[in-house]
């Protein structure tokens, strides 16, 4: 009998992010359905990115709790900043991660936890396991995408609130 060549399947077929080409549909519903947003990895710096995204969050009208452990008890953006995700005592939808791939893991259990239905990875943050994880905990996940460009785009330009 022959051995076969192991054939390597397109990761794409295997992993649903493999490609971070997530359909305009699933990206406007979870932007559309979303309300509270909590964006871990605030800075309170307005050069930084995350700050920019949280400016134009609130600026479409979504609501954002910033989390920072070392901002925590300021206010950013004239929003009270959070030590963690297990500090806020509201409902939050989704889960903006401003932190490293590696750091994705944690920030994903503490999103499960406290009961969000969205975890999203900003550009460059890619971590499958915990994509994984919060799929199998019925999550919707995005990796690599920030959605203050996503609403820049011509099938989010009418989300506002």
């Amino acid at each position: 009998m022959q051995k076969r060549a192991k054939v390597d399947q397109d990761p794409s077929l295997i992993d649903p992010h493999a490609n971070d080409d997530y359909p305009q549909h699933y990206l406007r519903q979870i932007l559309t359905e979303v309300r509270c947003i909590a964006l871990v990895g605030a800075s309170p710096r307005s050069d930084r990115d995350s700050y920019q995204c949280m400016r134009v969050l609130l600026e479409r009208g979504y609501e954002v709790i910033p989390v920072n452990p070392r901002a925590a008890g300021e206010l950013i953006l004239g929003q009270y900043c959070y030590p963690s995700l297990a500090a806020i005592e509201q409902t939050v939808d989704m889960v903006d991660i401003f932190r490293t791939s590696d750091a994705a893991l944690g920030v994903t259990e503490e999103a499960i936890t406290i009961g969000a239905r969205v975890v999203w990875m900003q550009l460059n943050v890619i971590n499958r396991t915990a994509a994984d994880l919060a799929e199998s905990a019925g999550l919707k996940v995005v990796m690599n995408r920030c959605p203050k460009l996503e609403l820049q785009k011509p099938y989010c330009a009418d989300l506002g609130r």
